[in-house]
C-alpha cells in the first residue's frame, strides 16, 4: 500500500529537497543557472533568522515533491501574502493529486496566516503547469512581468 504525506520540511530534508530542486532545473531548462548546494537550503531553511519555509511531499517516506515559500507584503492590501517560489513532484509520480495536494496545502497555510494573497509565477511556455493552476482557480497575470537584477546587473544598481 502506497502512503503519501505532506510535512513540514526538516533539517534532515534540506539534500532532498535540492536534489529535487535539480530536478526542477532541468525540466525549466535552467540547470545552468543553478548553484545552490544542499547547505544553502539547510542554512536558509532552518539557521537562525530563516524566512523561507518548505513542505515535502513523501510517498512511502521518500521524498517526491516540495514546495518552498515566504511572505510577501500587499501594501494595496495592508497584509502579508505567500508566495511560492517553486513547486515540483517528481515526473513518475504525477497525475496522482501529489501536486494538487501540495498547493491546497499552501492555500490553507495562507488561509491560516491570514494571508490577502497567495501567489507565484509560472514560465510561459510551461502550458501543462499554467492549465492545472487555472484548474485550481487560480489567474494568470498577463499584465505583470517579473524584473530581476541579479549578478553585475545588481552589483551596478547598488553602485549607483
Amino acid at each position: 500500500m502506497t502512503t503519501f504525506t505532506i510535512l513540514p520540511a526538516t533539517r534532515t530534508d534540506a539534500p532532498a529537497i535540492h536534489a529535487l530542486v535539480r530536478e526542477l532545473a532541468v525540466y525549466e531548462k535552467l540547470e545552468h543557472l543553478m548553484i545552490s548546494t544542499p547547505a544553502d537550503f539547510e542554512r536558509e531553511l532552518f539557521d537562525t533568522g530563516a524566512v523561507i519555509e518548505a513542505i515535502v511531499a513523501k510517498e512511502n517516506d521518500v521524498a517526491i515533491g516540495f514546495a518552498l515559500y515566504f511572505h510577501n507584503f500587499s501594501t494595496f492590501l495592508g497584509r502579508k501574502g505567500l508566495y511560492l517560489e517553486d513547486l515540483y513532484v517528481k515526473p513518475e509520480c504525477r497525475g496522482k493529486g501529489y501536486g494538487k495536494a501540495l498547493l491546497v496545502r499552501l492555500a490553507q497555510i495562507a488561509v491560516e496566516r491570514n494571508c490577502g494573497r497567495f501567489e507565484w509565477s509560472v514560465l510561459d511556455w510551461n502550458t501543462p503547469s499554467i492549465k492545472f493552476y487555472e484548474a485550481m482557480g487560480a489567474t494568470v497575470m498577463p499584465e505583470w512581468r517579473i524584473v530581476r537584477a541579479t549578478g553585475d546587473a545588481l552589483v551596478g544598481l547598488a553602485g549607483r
